[in-house]
């Protein structure tokens, strides 16, 4: 996809989990020890961080009002395994939220949307709507009701396909 900036804040790390799976060619940096470097996993740690990221895609689906792109686990479900905790920093008494068992990649991915939910950017971060993409994005616009991640790309092809179909 074309460079474009990422998430906000801890969103950055869901956006990015999301993005390792190229849908259109296949190709998943999680294969790559890069990759799974990149979110600190090992080989074992592969099952569950794909069965996340394809939650966490179908919930940025919801997000911009489109079906789930197949079944998955509730992410709820998976969440849930990572308890969070208010933490006070004792110099100046601010605020926030911590994983209990901090470390995982679902520990770090409960804080992430937690503190976007505080945030109030949570719903802002979507999946684009192109079935041969489905490429997570941070909605920028005004009204937040971007379909796709990119208007050059996804977008452009859905209205040639629009067009196209009027046509015959």
């Amino acid at each position: 996809m074309s460079e474009r900036p990422s998430a906000p804040g801890s969103l950055a790390l869901v956006e990015a989990l999301v993005n390792t799976l190229d849908v259109e060619s296949g190709a998943d940096a999680l294969d790559t020890p890069e990759g799974r470097a990149r979110f600190q996993l090992t080989e074992e740690d592969l099952p569950a961080a794909r069965e996340l990221r394809e939650s966490l895609r179908a919930v940025l689906l919801a997000h911009a009002g489109h079906p789930p792109h197949r079944p998955v686990t509730p992410l709820g479900e998976l969440l849930a395994d990572a308890p969070l905790v208010v933490t006070v920093d004792p110099a100046d008494g601010s605020a926030g939220l911590a994983a209990a068992r901090a470390g995982s990649l679902t520990a770090r991915i409960a804080t992430a949307v937690a503190e976007a939910l505080v945030a109030d950017t949570w719903t802002r971060l979507k999946a684009c709507e192109a079935g041969d993409c489905l490429w997570a994005y941070y909605d920028r616009s005004p009204a937040g009701r971007r379909r796709w991640c990119s208007m050059q790309v996804c977008g452009a092809r859905a209205k040639m396909r629009r067009y196209r179909a009027k046509e015959t």
